[in-house]
């Protein structure tokens, strides 16, 4: 019968039953209204079919559900059923309120061994929640107001919370390892827990803290006759002031200091004031009062050691004696919280109250002023021999040495200037006096080395004979050291360096420009003797530049000497050692040619591949004849 309800008519091509319905959902009887799940009945019927049921209305089920047989007198009346009421919304602001306290352990105290706080355990009936809040008490010292937040309490270690039916007077509840006793209530909480029927117990009295009910007793005064009256003190005495110079003196403390100080007594009170006295520029703040006025105690009772003087201030019964007048004199050291201060001087006032008061007359003041250091001569102790000599006595200045200064704008002035020289050995084995070296003085530095050319078949290792370093001249005394200059090397001259001496034989063509350029700063006789020793170098120089020009080909050989040096440059290729100064010292006369056996000596000590078709080129176009080659010209090559 369902399926016949969806058939449609049939397909008169076919014959076959056309099916017209394509929706087969139901309706939703679910719904929230307010935040609560409720059910209704469904409006339409299935595929949103109209419903042809005779259905009732949500009122007319609920008036048949109350609906009672009828009795002889009629139907009775029953009243609705109420609504439902959440119960956030039953219990809100409605507070159970708890009075109790809990003992804590004073360990510290010689006066109170426990403390009783009180505190008030409030519990919230709209969610089920707890806190607890001591009342503040003024001046206390202790933090107080909010003890435990507002929360859900636990109960014990199985997850279950504090609920209010576990709450009652006199009762213990332990909140986080603290034990708290409930003494009372309020009435509310009364009538709120007799309403549920929990039976309340008795309520206690509230137990207060011990310590501070005796704080809260009137002390005994005991009041002594004086005949001397403290109003006619203050009559007498009012806004005169004794003024003192003092200095406390902690220099035998690390970071200990001296520090001047003004002590005022006042004669109308017997108190005391401390002043410091700042100076310009002194890098203090400006805090001038050390010891605000009070009375100061001189002598007190054996418990003050442990009395709470940062809590209680000292009264009558802890001091045995105050400090007076008397007690304060100019030359004296005084004790003053601890602290010593030595008068050294006070003002006229002082002095004139002093004389009449107690016949003092002595008031001479000491001088304190601070007298300068003794300088101490410092002894530097011998070179020992190790390491340059300002690098060594830095060592004696400063427990962390620092580099010595240096002369920047010589360096940079002078960097990159080197004065070469050639040098033989001075030796009685005749085989040390055949070795030649090449002297380098650096200018930026005053440092000289010492380099030896390979020799072929010689037997001796060629490389450095002396690193970089500062010589002395021989006969300067260790501490205060004479070295080498420019000016001392001159042709002839000999330099010993550490027991060795050599004398200079040959010098680069630089120097004789450098000493030319600063003559002001070199002999005018070893000025002269280098331009004689030039001379006929740079006549020979001068022929091989004539011959170079006279050359048709001079074009061809500025190519094939840029060729070169291309070449060199691509490769990386830096000769061993100074090729010039061994050329210049291989040429005797100075002619600026050498022989092609000696040229092609010299190139295989510098490793020059001269059979390389590009050096060969080179040499042919720097021959000279058959036999001479001019090696200014190709040198030039390796002038990078």
């Amino acid at each position: 019968m369902e399926k016949e309800q969806f058939r449609g008519p049939e397909n008169p091509i076919t014959g076959d039953l056309m099916i017209l319905k394509t929706a087969f959902h139901r309706s939703q009887t679910l719904s929230y209204k307010n935040g609560f799940a409720f059910k209704r009945l469904p409006t339409v019927g299935i595929g949103r079919e109209r419903l042809h049921v005779n259905q009732l209305s949500q009122a007319e089920l609920d008036e048949l559900s109350n609906k009672r047989p009828t009795l002889t007198y009629g139907q009775p009346k029953q009243a609705p059923p109420s609504d439902f009421i959440p119960a956030h919304v039953a219990f809100d602001k409605k507070v159970l309120k708890f009075n109790g306290y809990f003992q804590e352990d004073v360990p510290i105290s010689i006066e109170e061994h426990f403390r009783i706080r009180q505190v008030g355990i409030y519990y919230y009936l709209e969610d089920d929640t707890m806190s607890v809040m001591e009342p503040i008490v003024e001046n206390s010292g202790i933090p107080q107001g909010k003890f435990i937040k507002r929360q859900r309490l636990p109960k014990n270690d199985r997850g279950d919370h504090y609920h209010w039916k576990d709450l009652n007077r006199s009762i213990n509840i332990t909140i986080y390892g603290k034990t708290f006793r409930i003494v009372d209530c309020d009435a509310f909480t009364q009538t709120f827990l007799e309403s549920q029927g929990i039976e309340l117990n008795p309520p206690e009295t509230m137990i207060f803290d011990p310590y501070t009910e005796l704080r809260k007793m009137p002390l005994r005064m005991y009041v002594t006759p004086s005949d001397f009256d403290q109003l006619k003190q203050f009559l007498a005495f009012d806004k005169k002031v004794l003024r003192f110079y003092a200095i406390w003196d902690d220099t035998v403390n690390m970071f200990g200091e001296s520090r001047r100080f003004i002590i005022h007594y006042y004669l109308a009170d017997d108190t005391v004031e401390v002043r410091e006295c700042h100076e310009r520029n002194n890098g203090r703040d400006p805090f001038p009062v050390l010891i605000k006025r009070q009375r100061l105690p001189k002598k007190t009772v054996e418990k003050t050691d442990t009395f709470p003087t940062c809590v209680l201030e000292i009264s009558d019964q802890e001091v045995l004696e105050w400090f007076t007048a008397k007690d304060f004199a100019v030359g004296n050291s005084i004790t003053l919280l601890g602290r010593s201060f030595f008068i050294y001087d006070c003002d006229e006032f002082t002095r004139q109250f002093y004389r009449d008061k107690f016949g003092i007359d002595n008031f001479q003041p000491v001088d304190v002023k601070t007298r300068p250091l003794e300088e101490v001569t410092q002894v530097i102790p011998p070179y020992n021999g190790y390491g340059f000599i300002e690098d060594s006595l830095q060592n004696c200045f400063s427990l962390i040495p620092k580099p010595p200064k240096k002369d920047i704008i010589k360096m940079l002035e002078n960097d990159r200037k080197v004065l070469r020289y050639a040098v033989m050995m001075e030796s009685p084995n005749p085989e040390d006096r055949k070795r030649r070296f090449v002297l380098s003085y650096y200018l930026a530095t005053d440092m000289m080395s010492i380099y030896e050319p390979p020799t072929r078949n010689s037997g001796i290792i060629a490389g450095k004979f002396l690193g970089k370093t500062r010589v002395s001249k021989p006969g300067s005394s260790p501490d205060s050291p004479v070295y080498y200059g420019p000016t001392d090397l001159t042709i002839g001259a000999m330099v010993e360096v550490f027991g060795r001496r050599f004398v200079i034989t040959d010098a680069d063509m630089y120097v004789l420009n450098y000493m030319e350029s600063n003559s002001g700063s070199f002999p005018a006789d070893a000025v002269q003797a280098m331009r004689a020793h030039f001379a006929p170098r740079q006549a020979a120089a001068e022929a091989v530049k004539r011959l170079d020009q006279s050359e048709p080909d001079q074009q061809e050989l500025e190519a094939a000497v840029a060729e070169t040096q291309e070449h060199l440059q691509r490769h990386n290729f830096f000769p061993d050692g100074d090729m010039q100064a061994a050329f210049l010292q291989r040429d005797k006369d100075g002619t600026g040619l050498l022989d092609k056996a000696d040229f092609l000596e010299l190139c295989d000590c510098f490793k020059v591949p001269a059979d390389d078709p590009l050096f060969q080129k080179l040499i042919g176009l720097c021959s000279h004849g058959e036999n001479q080659i001019k090696y200014p010209t190709f040198l030039r090559a390796f002038q990078c």
